[in-house]
């Protein structure tokens, strides 16, 4: 059942204590380790889930990066491809990732390991940073999120069918306030 919880101002700091160990693990395979998804947007509610991005420089290290997570207890959930918004890129490589979950015991995480430049990686960051700016667009983004688990709380699929085309429009606004703000990639 998808449930939608009020901000918790612990959300940080528990994704600095599960993104260190990580980051110590990886070395130089991850380019940079950030807070992604609702949880790391101040004051938006969300799924009790920290999203953690690892962006590494070329598929070429996702076994390394493999190989060092499973050592701490993370397991390859799968291999995927993100959604692809209307606007592109649609060249597969853009939108390859891997998924792992947690070590038992650990907090619910889902991290996602993603490739520098690729407009995987640049969207969850770009996004983040949109709604942190604008929280008029982070409330109805809220009300999405909260109507979504009424109606579609235990269908995952139906969830996400929905939800995804609603972030895709604040995607589009965030890369309008990109180019007027000049945003760029920057570490959290």
């Amino acid at each position: 059942m998808i449930a939608i919880v009020p901000y918790d101002s612990t959300w940080p700091a528990q994704f600095e204590a599960i993104a260190e160990p990580i980051a110590s693990a990886l070395g130089p395979l991850a380019v940079r380790v950030d807070h992604i998804g609702s949880t790391a947007v101040p004051g938006l509610a969300a799924k009790d889930i920290i999203d953690l991005q690892v962006t590494v420089p070329s598929s070429d290290e996702f076994d390394g990066v493999r190989r060092s997570l499973e050592a701490l207890g993370y397991t390859q959930a799968q291999h995927l491809c993100d959604h692809v918004p209307p606007a592109g890129p649609e060249a597969p490589e853009h939108w390859q990732k891997r998924f792992f979950r947690p070590p038992a015991g650990q907090r619910l995480t889902n991290l996602h390991v993603r490739i520098a430049g690729m407009a995987n990686q640049r969207y969850a960051l770009l996004f983040r940073d949109y709604l942190r700016a604008n929280t008029a667009a982070a409330a109805a983004y809220e009300i999405i999120k909260r109507q979504l688990a009424h109606y579609h709380g235990d269908n995952i699929d139906a969830y996400y069918d929905i939800k995804d085309p609603a972030c895709d429009l604040i995607a589009f606004a965030a890369e309008a306030w990109a180019l007027h703000t000049g945003w760029a990639l920057h570490s959290d």
